[in-house]
């Protein structure tokens, strides 16, 4: 078992890095939180937990929290990911996710910081030739957001080649769901992905919720997609972490997924399965990009890690969302 190190969480009131916050948190790790709450929510953030406003280009800040934390480890989600906008704002994209990545990269190596853990997408991927998508398959993002987060992933293993940093760069699928204990979720208003729109729809919070596409080449003609529940992808992130302290020549790229999809059609159908209740849907045309599926070979962490996802079930996931959205609304009637 690795020594437990002090570790920063970059973007940590957002929605992955919160829940991983916990995970560590859980596990009796020394954590501490940078976020300019752009997306993120204060009180997402544990009481007792470290927390520094600021941005991640800001090096005086970083050398700071750096050097008050004894910061050893660095788990990276601050950043955009709203991939429509990225085609119609590339710079942002390119700002907030490769050059303020690159600011935090080389604040982390002037302070002698040996590990860090890089929130990737499969993005990377694009319009992948053949499903499931390995680490191995072509890399050709189709838009900025992954594009972006590719870049960064060539910086980290340059900068690991030059320095004596090592790092994990774990690539997700969908992500989904809430903390099962409901502390968090995801938060951020006019959020695009489906379950979070779901079951938003399932509580009143929209009238309807629209299907993009009914032509693709799948069983019911919709989408299909690898949703991996946010408590299993933060526990993948601790253990990386570890695999990461116990080999510092190592460095590490894996899928972070389930191996299985689900239809558009099939989460709506969990979603008024769970709720008892039915979602209208709106039939409207593909958009631009969306493969007909993506789903990971998730064979590379499953052998590099002792990684045994707890929640691998769509109407589980469902469930906790549904708990999530429920509480949010509490939160934000109290102000």
């Amino acid at each position: 078992m690795s020594s437990k190190v002090p570790v920063l969480v970059t973007g940590g009131a957002g929605y992955i890095g919160s829940h991983a916050v916990l995970a560590l948190a859980d596990a009796g790790w020394p954590v501490a939180v940078i976020d300019n709450l752009t997306t993120g929510f204060r009180w997402a953030v544990p009481e007792g937990v470290p927390f520094y406003e600021g941005d991640i280009e800001d090096a005086a800040l970083l050398a700071r929290i750096f050097a008050e934390q004894d910061v050893r480890a660095v788990m990276h989600f601050a950043g955009s990911i709203i991939v429509p906008e990225s085609v119609e704002n590339p710079l942002k994209y390119y700002h907030n996710n490769t050059a303020k990545s690159r600011a935090l990269i080389a604040a982390a190596v002037t302070a002698g910081v040996p590990h860090f853990i890089f929130s990737s997408t499969a993005a990377t991927y694009g319009l992948p030739k053949s499903s499931p998508v390995s680490e191995d398959s072509e890399k050709a993002p189709i838009n900025p957001y992954g594009m972006s987060k590719l870049m960064t992933e060539v910086m980290l293993g340059d900068v690991a080649a030059a320095h004596p940093l090592n790092f994990c760069a774990l690539r997700y699928f969908n992500v989904a769901g809430a903390d099962p204990r409901a502390r968090t979720g995801q938060s951020t208003a006019g959020a695009t992905h489906l379950i979070k729109v779901a079951v938003e729809a399932a509580l009143g919070k929209r009238e309807t919720v629209e299907v993009f596409g009914t032509d693709y080449a799948t069983p019911d003609g919709t989408g299909v997609r690898d949703y991996i529940h946010v408590s299993d992808l933060a526990a993948a992130h601790v253990l990386a972490l570890e695999a990461l302290i116990a080999d510092p020549a190592a460095s590490l790229t894996m899928n972070c997924g389930y191996g299985r999809g689900f239809s558009v059609l099939e989460v709506l159908d969990a979603v008024d399965r769970v709720t008892n209740n039915t979602i209208t849907r709106v039939l409207s045309p593909r958009r631009a990009g969306d493969p007909d599926a993506l789903i990971s070979d998730n064979r590379r962490i499953k052998a590099t890690l002792p990684w045994q996802p707890r929640y691998a079930d769509l109407d589980t996931i469902v469930t906790h969302a549904l708990q999530w959205e429920r509480k949010l609304s509490e939160i934000r009637a109290g102000g």
